[in-house]
């Protein structure tokens, strides 16, 4: 049963003083019989009171409000958690039956949000591409590993090309993106479908295995597999996410999900710092919220262009360096 230390650093460093700053975080892990928090460790600059409920989708949500003028608010979240690896269904029993169930689900709460499609300029590309991949007589566990196959093959993991806030009109032109991105496709190929999947924030632990995702939240699908449940499937490394990726939360899509967001008042620049550090010892035992030792990760963005400019500007500048 593998036990992981992870930490999670947050830092908005704020040009002028802010105030009354009101946040939201979702960084408590889902407890389930696959995942247990032994213990959890949450800092926040000024210590304010966090209250904390469920949500709709079963997430805890902790929200907490700042005052004080500040110029940089730290959240600073040490969890210690064990995990255990949960068997895969069985893949080849009934076929057809298996499709009729998960046709019935779909006026079924809490399925009908998973089942929902967005649409985009490309869908009736990915559409096409969805009824070739999907084989004849395949159960809906092969059409979800094949579907995660055909992203992990097509699509391009390129960090900075895309934010959170990123259309799938944009990430299907791209061809390109990181971890959320990937979820999206998968979870709309999925829906095309009738499987129905949902979103999973959360962080992927593979003792440094150059794996995607590492050293940062990471996002990966969840599909509905009838007689078994929700299965885990990671795109960004064409993989089932089991005992080695600790779920933070579930829903739609990562909106539902955001491990940190909110809103203050005072100057509209401002910069964010994160670091997540998994079974780092020099990290881990630092109570240190200054983050002096932790590597942080700056987000910046380029509000003059949209992130299709800004890797057309990558894919222009390496060129030039090649010639």
């Amino acid at each position: 049963m593998p036990e992981f230390e992870i930490q999670h650093i947050t830092r908005y460093i704020y040009e002028g003083p802010a105030r009354d700053s009101a946040n939201q975080i979702i960084l408590f892990p889902i407890k389930d019989q696959y995942q247990d928090v032994v213990k959890q460790e949450l800092t926040i600059t000024g210590n304010p009171q966090v209250d904390i409920h469920v949500d709709y989708y079963g997430n805890e949500v902790g929200s907490f409000t700042y005052s004080v003028p500040h110029t940089v608010l730290t959240i600073n979240s040490k969890l210690w958690v064990t995990t255990r690896h949960r068997p895969l269904p069985v893949s080849d029993i009934f076929p057809e039956q298996q499709w009729e169930d998960l046709k019935n689900l779909q006026f079924i709460v809490p399925y009908i949000d998973f089942l929902k499609q967005e649409y985009f300029e490309g869908i009736d590309e990915l559409r096409a591409v969805v009824q070739q991949e999907r084989l004849k007589d395949n159960t809906p566990y092969h059409v979800a590993v094949r579907f995660c196959q055909y992203v992990y093959d097509n699509f391009t993991y390129i960090k900075g090309v895309t934010t959170v806030e990123t259309k799938l009109d944009e990430i299907w032109k791209l061809k390109a993106g990181v971890c959320q991105d990937f979820a999206h496709i998968l979870m709309e190929m999925l829906r095309m479908v009738q499987i129905p999947a949902r979103y999973v924030s959360g962080y992927i632990c593979t003792s440094k295995n150059d794996m995607r995702g590492e050293g940062a939240t990471h996002a990966w699908t969840e599909a509905f597999i009838p007689d078994f449940g929700w299965l885990g499937i990671d795109p960004t490394n064409n993989c089932i996410a089991n005992e080695t990726h600790v779920r933070l939360a579930v829903g739609r899509n990562f909106s539902d999900c955001s491990p940190v967001k909110g809103v203050y008042k005072g100057s509209s620049n401002h910069r964010l710092e994160v670091a997540v550090s998994v079974d780092d010892d020099n990290v881990l035992n630092n109570n240190d919220t200054t983050i002096s030792d932790a590597p942080l990760v700056n987000v910046i963005t380029d509000s003059t262009k949209n992130s299709y400019q800004r890797y057309m500007a990558i894919v222009q500048q390496q060129q030039q360096q090649q010639q």
